[in-house]
C-alpha cells in the first residue's frame, strides 16, 4: 500500500517510528509537511498538490496534526477525504477531540466518567462557578493548552479567582475542574487503536508538580488496566471517531475519569514504557481496513 503521513516534521520520534514499521511491514511511506501542503477545490476533481506535484495514489494517511494548526491540518485531511483516501482519524473527529469543551460535552452525554467541570464566561460568575466543582483545590485549563501548558492547580478559591481573571482578562477560553486528589499526581495514557486498547501507562509527575505529562519530567511505567478502564477507554476513542487515539484517565474514587482524548498521541513515551511496537498496530489496523474495503467491492459486485 502507498500510505502518507502529515507531519511537520520527519524526524519526530513518532513520525520517525511510523515511517519505519509502515516500510518493515513492506509498504511505501512518505511523509510530507501539511502545512506545505495545497489544494485544487474543484466539483469532481478535489486534488492536494506538494511542492509543485499532485499527492495521487495513496491508500491512506496517517494525519499527525499538531494543536496550533488544526484549522489548516484537518482541511489538508478533509481534502483527503474527498479525493477517497482512507485516514486513521477522520478531520471531524480531530477537530472534535481538539476541543476540549466539545469532546467532554460529547462524552458527558454518552454517560462517559468524567471529573466534576464548569465553563462560564464572564469573571462576575466566578464564585458560582468554583461552587459549581465542589470549591478548592481545584484545576484551571486553557480549551486550547496542550503538553500540561495552560493548566494551573489553585489552592485556594481566592487563588483561583485570580487565575481564571487573568486567563479570561486574556480573552481565553478556560474550563473549571475538580481536583482529584486521590489520583496523587498520576494519570493514565491508554492507546486505542481501533476497537481495542493495545497499551497503557502510567505516568507519575516529579515532585512538586501535579501536572504527569512526559514533557514536564513526568515518569511513566507500564500499567495493568481493569475492565471498566479498558472500557472506558475504548468508548471515548469510539463517541469522538477517532480510530488512533490516547486516552488520558485518572484513578478516582467513584471510578475512571477522562482528563482528555488525544487525537495525536506521541509514541515515544508509550512504547518506552511498555516495550511494545505500537506503530506496527497502527499499520495492522490500515490493512485490516483495506482488507474489509476489498472484500466489501468484491461481495457487490457478485449477482445473487
Amino acid at each position: 500500500m502507498k500510505i502518507l503521513i502529515l507531519s511537520r516534521k520527519a524526524s519526530l520520534y513518532s513520525t520517525r517510528r511510523l515511517k519505519e514499521a509502515g516500510e518493515e511491514r513492506g509498504h511505501e511511506v512518505r511523509v510530507v509537511d501539511y502545512l506545505r501542503c495545497y489544494m485544487d477545490i474543484t466539483s469532481h476533481r478535489p486534488m492536494v498538490m506538494y511542492q509543485g506535484q499532485p499527492l495521487t495514489g495513496y491508500d491512506a494517511i496517517i494525519p499527525r496534526i499538531g494543536a496550533s494548526y488544526t484549522f489548516y491540518g484537518t482541511a489538508v485531511v478533509r481534502q483527503f477525504e474527498m479525493m477517497n483516501v482512507f485516514s486513521i482519524n477522520e478531520s471531524q473527529a480531530i477537530s472534535r477531540s481538539r476541543d476540549k469543551l466539545r469532546s467532554l460535552q460529547i462524552l458527558a452525554r454518552e454517560g462517559i466518567g468524567l471529573p466534576v467541570t464548569g465553563f462560564a464566561h464572564s469573571t462576575k460568575d466566578v464564585d458560582g462557578l468554583l461552587h459549581l466543582v465542589g470549591g478548592a483545590p481545584l484545576v484551571v485549563k486553557l480549551i486550547e493548552g496542550t503538553q500540561g501548558i495552560g493548566v494551573v492547580l489553585a489552592e485556594t478559591n481566592q487563588a483561583a479567582g485570580s487565575v481564571i481573571e487573568a486567563f479570561r482578562g486574556l480573552s481565553a477560553n478556560i474550563l473549571v475542574q475538580e481536583f482529584i486528589k486521590e489520583a496523587r499526581g498520576s494519570d493514565i495514557r491508554a492507546i486505542v487503536i481501533g476497537d481495542k486498547v493495545v497499551s497503557a501507562m502510567k505516568r507519575t509527575a516529579q515532585e512538586g508538580e501535579f501536572r504527569s505529562n512526559l514533557h514536564r519530567g513526568g515518569s511513566a511505567a507500564k500499567v495493568k488496566l481493569t475492565p471498566e478502564e479498558r472500557m472506558t477507554a475504548v468508548r471515548s476513542a469510539k463517541k469522538l471517531g477517532l480510530g488512533f487515539a490516547g486516552v488520558d484517565m485518572l484513578r478516582s474514587n467513584h471510578g475512571p475519569v477522562v482528563m482528555e482524548v488525544n487525537s495525536s498521541p506521541g509514541l515515544e513515551g508509550s512504547e518506552g514504557a511498555t516495550g511494545l511496537n505500537i506503530a506496527g498496530m497502527v499499520f495492522e489496523a490500515i490493512e485490516k481496513k483495506d482488507a474489509a474495503n476489498i472484500a466489501r467491492k468484491t461481495r457487490s459486485k457478485i449477482k445473487h
